[in-house]
């Protein structure tokens, strides 16, 4: 088996274990719990691993908190997250301490704050605060090559070599445009394009509506790499949910793209992994 392969492997078995989880979640005696917290601009999602790094519990909320990256709702979103804590604790039957968090590439002197006290205010000690494409690769494991988080407002952009991140970028293109496309095209409101689209049934149908904003997208990338040395393209990020857009961005791009098992919940998992003991904040 190629390295690629064993990589992506390791990434589609972490995401099948937290589905899993979420459905059954897995009490454990852990010495200690490591939390990631995804504030999406579409969807919350709160992971939960062991001593050992490993899935034992996790859930997500569809929610309208978070705005092209940024918090907009800043007492819903602390809401959310320790409403869904609270359960999990429930589930666990322990007590939640440590969590980690991400924010969209370069935007940290924007709204790292807001990420940082929505975590902290839930009730959690904040003990890292990563970018969310560098997030996603703890799972993936690139060495070479760029992480896409398309996410609800935006698109983040991370370029690895030898495993290191030497830049990222960020650009107002996401799901959030899906939406308003779907809105038009079949005249429903916002919110029901947004549940249209989540459904994979509709997917074959959307795509060719949606193609030219898939483009947009890949022409995003495509400006953003074209200075490195990038030999592969790994898709992260809930937008990223829709059937058939790897495809459309590798023709665009020209470069091998990945898409993981249910991609939405990479980051949410690199989030966790990134966890600590030792508070930073």
């Amino acid at each position: 088996m190629s390295e690629i392969n064993q990589t992506f492997q390791y990434c589609d078995e972490l995401v099948s274990e937290f589905e899993q989880v979420i459905e059954r979640p897995v009490k454990s005696k852990s010495s200690v719990y490591y939390t990631g917290v995804d504030l999406g601009t579409a969807c919350v999602v709160v992971a939960v691993l062991d001593e050992n790094k490993r899935p034992v519990a996790g859930a997500y909320r569809y929610a309208d908190v978070v705005r092209d990256g940024m918090v907009v709702d800043y007492i819903g979103a602390i809401q959310i997250v320790r409403e869904m804590k609270q359960q999990l604790e429930e589930q666990l039957g322990t007590e939640l301490i440590y969590a980690a968090a991400a924010i969209p590439p370069g935007t940290d002197s924007l709204d790292g704050g807001a990420v940082k006290n929505v975590v902290q205010a839930a009730g959690f000690e904040l003990t890292a605060l990563l970018d969310e494409s560098t997030a996603a690769n703890e799972v993936l494991k690139m060495k070479n090559g760029a992480v896409v988080d398309i996410g609800g407002g935006t698109t983040g952009i991370s370029i690895m070599k030898d495993g290191k991140v030497i830049y990222i970028a960020d650009e107002p293109t996401g799901g959030t445009h899906f939406s308003l496309v779907i809105s038009g095209a079949y005249r429903k409101s916002f919110e029901d394009a947004d549940v249209y689209k989540r459904n994979p049934d509709n997917h074959k149908e959307l795509l060719p509506v949606l193609k030219p904003v898939v483009e947009k997208v890949a022409s995003i990338i495509s400006q953003h790499i074209k200075d490195f040395d990038v030999q592969e393209i790994s898709l992260v990020g809930g937008t990223c949910c829709l059937t058939g857009i790897e495809t459309i961005i590798e023709k665009q791009t020209g470069v091998f793209t990945h898409k993981p098992q249910n991609p939405m919940f990479v980051t949410p998992l690199g989030i966790a992994l990134s966890c600590t003991q030792e508070s930073s904040y």
